[in-house]
């Protein structure tokens, strides 16, 4: 029997042991860091093939738009920005640990991919429900909890496999076989991860996830999410499988059961994906068969593909608006499918058509505002996918007939043989339609990715849906809050003009008192006007909403002033000790005006005035005509 670390010298001289991933913790520290950083990653990436191209092909895309090719790997890893460094380095890093394994098929890779591949899709989920911040690291730790078997089967393949003969399903009897060899996968695993330098608790994820279940009570979420995941990844679920669920989230067996019912559907989707049977076989023994030896590769690049999407969809969930949405959408097809055409269609259900969204990097977005499809365009491949809810394509659907002219005249936009139209719905509700440019040799591949980007688009659709929702909401409480602001307007309205109905009643009284040539009605005349008029400003109150109708009267500004000034001039010079001066020219022309507003105006120039003299002044007010338009001149001394 060896040490621990006897046995991880000689995997370390093995050359199978996986390398990638310290690639994956250089570039995530690059998106941590500065710029210089990037320069260093940069040099990594070259040394790498598949990310260089990937990264390379963002780059020059047409959603930069550069007019001339780049080169350099620094410039690329800059212009393509941290998100999808980070989402290309978990993809490329777990085909890469995948890829390694390729060939060897005396190990039963069939049952080792559906537990770990049930293992990433459970612990996803159980993220999610129990609101964890990293659900894309959940499954990426579920995915490689048992990595460590494999180190085992890659570098001791005729010890492992007469260790695994004699244990078969028992896997107490296996880590202490383990154990004799000098370590458990638990410990390989985590040992692995520790050498990648992976900044997370995803080591230690896999170092406890056979410990006993009283020690991860206490243990960090990441730990709990895998170890829950993994005991509920069995083929028979035990009773102890449901109350480790009990135990650590509380989670009922009706709650467990219909987690595993969604796993179980998630799990069929990218065994559909992946294009290999992944329930375990009847036989534990069961060697792989050369066909599916053959589509080993095929698993790894969709499970690359499956977590790269994981990673792109989290730039959907944290968008804060339409537009971001979409760019991130655009961003991501262009990533993960490599299109370079792509337009969204958003449907308007006040115009009933669907609406082409224009992005930043569209030079010709004058002409994408233009492009509407009303939902009623008879047999237009844009609004009859999203009635029907599935895909559409001109290869196929067009193949006897011509598509109809709207169809001719976005094919001829995107500048490419045909389009595939991919419907966005949530809740069974529009939300539009993605339409992807393509020629028939770019399609045939795309086909083969249909269930890929038809979980693309749902989460678009569902992406688009929550802002929309969020949008209404915002709407709903604005016009909440416009309506109780009116309502205590009203109230206050009808609360001041009782007194001044009784003001105006008086007024009436005393004029029928005097005689009608009495100075004195003058004054009553003004005041009455000056009452009409705060009723008018109350009305404005409850009318903010309502379009508003100006009033033009012919007007004399001369009077205006006189008669303002007759009412104020008392009051200024008893209170602000401020002396009034009139200066106002004879037989100035009648003006058409809103003699309200106007008045309203010189009040406030009066009021500006006389708060510059806190101890009072002299106010010159001054009317001259010159030409064709009059001259006022308000002055103030102190």
């Amino acid at each position: 029997m060896q040490t621990r670390e006897s046995l991880f010298r000689q995997i370390e001289t093995q050359k199978y042991l996986p390398t990638l991933p310290s690639i994956l913790l250089k570039l995530i520290d690059a998106c941590r860091q500065d710029e210089e950083n990037l320069q260093k990653v940069s040099k990594i990436i070259e040394n790498d093939p598949s990310l260089s191209s990937k990264i390379l092909n963002l780059v020059n895309s047409a959603y930069y738009g550069f007019p001339h090719r780049i080169e350099s790997m620094y410039r690329a890893v800059v212009l393509v920005g941290t998100d999808a460094i980070k989402n290309i380095a978990i993809g490329a890093s777990v085909y890469e640990v995948f890829n390694q394994t390729k060939g060897n098929s005396a190990f039963n890779l069939k049952s080792f991919w559906w537990h770990s591949l049930k293992c990433a899709v459970v612990a996803k989920l159980i993220a999610e429900k129990t609101h964890y911040n990293h659900p894309d690291e959940a499954f990426l730790s579920g995915l490689l909890h048992d990595i460590g078997k494999l180190v085992f089967w890659v570098n001791f393949p005729e010890q492992y496999r007469k260790l695994l003969e004699t244990c078969k399903d028992q896997h107490d009897l296996l880590l202490a076989g383990e154990r004799q060899l000098g370590a458990t996968h638990s410990e390989v695993g985590a040992w692995l991860i520790h050498r990648w330098n992976l900044q997370s608790f995803m080591a230690d994820s896999l170092l406890y996830h056979h410990e006993p279940k009283n020690r991860i009570l206490n243990a960090l979420p990441l730990v709990q999410i895998v170890y829950v995941a993994n005991a509920l990844s069995h083929v028979q679920q035990q009773d102890e499988d449901y109350n480790i669920a009990e135990d650590l989230y509380g989670f009922s067996r009706s709650q467990v059961e219909e987690l595993l019912s969604l796993a179980e559907e998630e799990l069929k989707n990218v065994a559909h994906l992946l294009g290999i049977e992944i329930e375990p076989p009847k036989d534990p023994e069961a060697i792989l068969s050369e066909k599916d030896r053959g589509k080993q590769g095929d698993l790894a690049r969709e499970v690359r593909e499956f977590s790269l999407l994981t990673g792109t969809l989290q730039n959907l969930l944290e968008a804060n608006d339409e537009d971001t949405i979409v760019r991130a959408a655009q961003q991501s097809l262009k990533v993960l499918f490599d299109t370079k055409r792509i337009l969204f269609f958003l449907y308007d259900p006040e115009k009933k058509g669907l609406i082409c969204k224009a992005t930043e990097e569209e030079n010709n977005s004058f002409m994408i505002g233009n492009l509407i499809i009303p939902m009623q365009a008879d047999k237009s491949l844009l609004a009859t996918s999203l009635t029907k809810g599935k895909p559409l394509d001109s290869f196929t659907d067009f193949a006897d007939t011509k598509p109809i002219i709207i169809d001719e005249q976005i094919i001829r936009f995107i500048g490419k043989e045909g389009m595939l139209c991919i419907p966005m719905l949530a809740h069974g509700e529009y939300v539009g339609v993605i339409v992807l440019g393509l020629d028939q040799v770019e399609f045939s591949h795309l086909s083969k990715h249909s269930m890929l980007l038809n979980m693309f688009s749902n989460n678009v659709a569902l992406a688009l849906h929550v802002d929309q929702v969020r949008r209404n909401q915002l709407d709903r409480i604005q016009s909440e809050r416009l309506a109780a602001s009116l309502s205590m307007a009203r109230k206050v309205v009808h609360e001041v003009n009782n007194p001044l109905g009784i003001m105006k009643n008086y007024l009436k009284i005393l004029g029928m008192k005097l005689s009608a040539q009495d100075p004195a009605q003058e004054e009553i005349e003004n005041l009455n006007e000056e009452i009409d008029r705060i009723t008018m400003i109350l009305r404005s109150l409850t009318a903010f909403s309502e379009r508003r109708v100006c009033n033009f009267v012919p007007a004399d500004i001369n009077v205006l002033l006189s008669d303002l000034i007759r009412i104020m001039a008392g009051f200024l010079s008893e209170h602000s000790n401020i002396e009034v001066h009139l200066d106002l020219e004879d037989e100035l022309p009648t003006i058409i005006t809103e003699k309200d507003s106007l008045k309203q105006v010189f009040i406030n120039l009066i009021k500006n005035a006389v708060e510059v003299m806190p101890r009072g002044g002299n106010l010159y007010i001054k009317t001259r005509h010159i030409s064709s338009y009059l001259e006022g001149e308000l002055m103030s001394e102190h």
